[in-house]
Formats: C-alpha cells, structure tokens, sequence
C-alpha cells in the first residue's frame, strides 16, 4: 500500500490482494497481463473502491458514493485493470462496459432511443436499482450525427446521469487518455463541473508503460 496506508486497519491484505489482481489479469487477458510497480499505487485506490474498504478509501481520498474516473496514458490498461476490479463487485453493482464511440453508433442509427438504455432506461427492471455503467475511452469519440442533427453524445449521457446521480446515486466510472483541460475543451465547464461532484480521480503515472502486444 502507499506509505499514508501503511498503518490504516483494514481487513484486506492488499499485498495479496495485488497478487490476486495480478493472476486474474493473467487469467482474463494472458500471461503477459503485468503489473508495474509504478502502476501499484493507483491499483491500491481502486482495490480500496471496489472492496468497499471504508477507513482505507478515505485515508486515499476515495468516496464510495461517488463513480470513477481513471485517467492515464494509452496502453497502460485502465479498461483491463477495471473490468478485473468489477470481479469484486456485487453482481447488481458490476459495470457495464461501453466504449464511447459505440454509443455514439447507438446514437447515430437510432437517434435518443439508442442511448435511452444509458438514460431513463439504465435500471434493474426487478428493483429500479441504478445500473452502473463504465465509459471507455472518454473524448475519442466523434460527434453524433442522427438525421443531420449533430450532437454531443456523451456529454447528454453524463447530464441525465448526473440528475441521476444526485436522485437515485446512479454510479458512472469513465477511463481516458485525456487532462481535465482537454476534457473540458470537448465537453465544456458544464460537464467538467458535475464531473467534479460524480467522480473520484484516479490518475496512473505518465511513466506507466505501454501494456499492449
């Protein structure tokens, strides 16, 4: 764990608990699933999220109630390190994974209905729970285009999951390659704002190392 971890009580060994992350990389994704120890600080945060780990969340600035947003450089593996994280999830609580540009698909063949699943629709019909959606790669992309109408796709998506938020505490995670200046240049200080009240940022290091093969 960081040094500011290292005394805080926790029912978790988080040392074994790494090993365990790191065999169930090698397990979804290879044998060549590593990880960095440049990359274990960040892995901490998020094991310390999605174990539910109260004391240690908050000596690492996480708040439970609020999504994820993991930012790093392209290829360090933040969708492969969250998708290994919702194995700790309750199955109600588990992400749905979607990359960006395909909601926008969504949006450009089926206009508002194709993101209505993301929106009003994205609730466990049995118990009206919030669904939890993971965002993947935030800012690649394109505009939406459904009848010539243009439009910023997810940027509708994260405003009615922000109402959503703050009503229901609907969870959103997001990755991106992006900076807060560039995310809010695409989306606007609107979005930056609510992102602000919806997410904790965890960033990996510019140093973490190019994991695809």
């Amino acid at each position: 764990m960081s040094t500011k971890t290292n005394y805080i009580a926790s029912p978790y060994d988080y040392h074994f608990m790494q090993q365990h992350v790191s065999k169930t990389g090698k397990d979804l994704f290879g044998r060549d699933f590593v990880i960095d120890d440049v990359d274990k600080p960040v892995i901490n945060r998020l094991l310390s999220y999605f174990l539910k780990d109260k004391r240690v969340a908050e000596s690492e600035g996480i708040n439970l109630d609020k999504g994820i947003l993991l930012v790093g450089p392209v290829g360090c593996g933040k969708t492969s390190i969250l998708k290994i994280m919702s194995n700790f999830c309750a199955s109600a609580e588990k992400p749905v994974f979607r990359a960006c540009s395909d909601v926008v698909f969504d949006f450009n063949t089926k206009g508002y209905e194709g993101i209505e699943p993301y929106t009003r629709g994205a609730f466990w019909s049995y118990s009206s729970q919030p669904l939890v959606h993971c965002f993947d790669d935030l800012g690649s992309e394109p505009t939406g285009n459904y009848y010539g109408n243009n439009t910023n796709v997810i940027a509708e998506i994260l405003l009615s999951r922000y109402n959503y938020f703050i009503s229901r505490k609907m969870i959103t995670h997001i990755t991106t390659n992006l900076n807060s200046d560039e995310l809010e240049a695409i989306y606007g200080n609107r979005i930056r704002s609510r992102m602000r009240e919806m997410f904790n940022l965890v960033v990996y290091s510019n140093l973490s190392t190019d994991k695809r093969k």
